[in-house]
């Protein structure tokens, strides 16, 4: 029965949850742990972060601090007047977007026509996929270089990007999503004679929306981060990259010293653009099963 009160207006009547002594603990456990694994992957960004504000002397005596003895912003300025920081971002920005833009697009196409093409072979092509998947990609280094030599394109923009323009865990991704959404939404679309492609480009696609976006930041980390491929491809100094020009430095190239605060903040500026990525479209990358439930 619902209360009222002087005014003849009802009262809602609000029950509190009680929780059990046990729950409380078991709540507080899970937080403890879950703030101290936190802790255990924030804990050397931070260390970046502080390091490059850093002295090299004070870096190199307390390298753990979070708080610098001296602040000084002389490593930033080294990157843009003693490092050719612009030139490597210049080269990681051109090789990320076209390869992103390209897995995006090549890895979909490629999902789709395993998920929904019947032809001869699917099955051989799709275990191919995966054992492609299980290789590390250590074990490719040499025979990528090997053919990269043969076909004239070894220290070339072409060689760096066209080796890495498709990736199989991309294809499986979206292959799986692609099986996830009820072939019944085509239907209407073939029977009004739309073709393969047009099926895929103006149904489909734009269902696996959460999938692309999940592809999209992956590619673009992976492409960004790319480091081993680039090593073995390129040779000139003028196609570093920001991964590569980074690990130069730790040749002492730019001088004598362990250089902390230069290498440092030249890593806190490359995880810049990955992180705001990831934060723009982090909402879409849970909600990744939403166009397989909306189809």
């Amino acid at each position: 029965m619902t209360a009222t009160t002087a005014t003849g207006a009802p009262r809602i009547r609000r029950h509190h949850r009680t929780y059990t002594t046990g729950q409380i603990v078991t709540t507080a456990v899970t937080y403890a742990i879950l703030i101290l694994l936190a802790v255990v992957y924030i804990y050397p960004f931070l260390i970046s972060v502080a390091g490059s504000f850093k002295t090299e002397a004070d870096a190199t005596q307390n390298p753990l601090s979070l708080l610098p003895q001296t602040w000084s912003f002389t490593a930033y300025e080294r990157l843009f007047t003693s490092v050719p920081l612009l030139g490597w971002a210049g080269n990681s920005a051109l090789i990320t977007v076209i390869v992103t833009l390209s897995r995006v697009f090549f890895d979909s196409l490629a999902g789709y026509a395993l998920s929904r093409l019947h032809f001869r072979g699917r099955a051989i092509v799709f275990a191919g996929l995966i054992a492609v998947m299980a290789v590390p990609n250590v074990v490719l280094l040499i025979p990528r270089f090997l053919i990269l030599k043969q076909l004239g394109l070894y220290d070339s923009y072409a060689g760096m990007i066209i080796p890495i323009l498709i990736d199989a865990a991309g294809i499986f991704i979206m292959k799986q999503f692609f099986e996830s959404i009820p072939v019944s939404v085509e239907e209407a679309a073939r029977i009004d004679g739309a073709g393969i492609f047009r099926t895929f480009w103006s149904i489909v696609l734009p269902m696996a929306v959460p999938a692309l976006i999940t592809l999209f930041i992956l590619s673009f980390q992976g492409s960004w981060n790319e480091f081993a491929h680039f090593i073995v491809s390129r040779q000139s100094a003028d196609l570093n990259t920001l991964t590569t020009g980074v690990a130069s430095l730790t040749s002492g190239q730019l001088g004598e010293g362990n250089q902390y605060p230069l290498k440092l903040a030249a890593a806190v500026l490359m995880s810049i653009p990955v992180a705001v990525i990831f934060f723009i479209f982090q909402r879409r990358i849970l909600s990744t099963s939403e166009g397989g439930e909306k189809g």
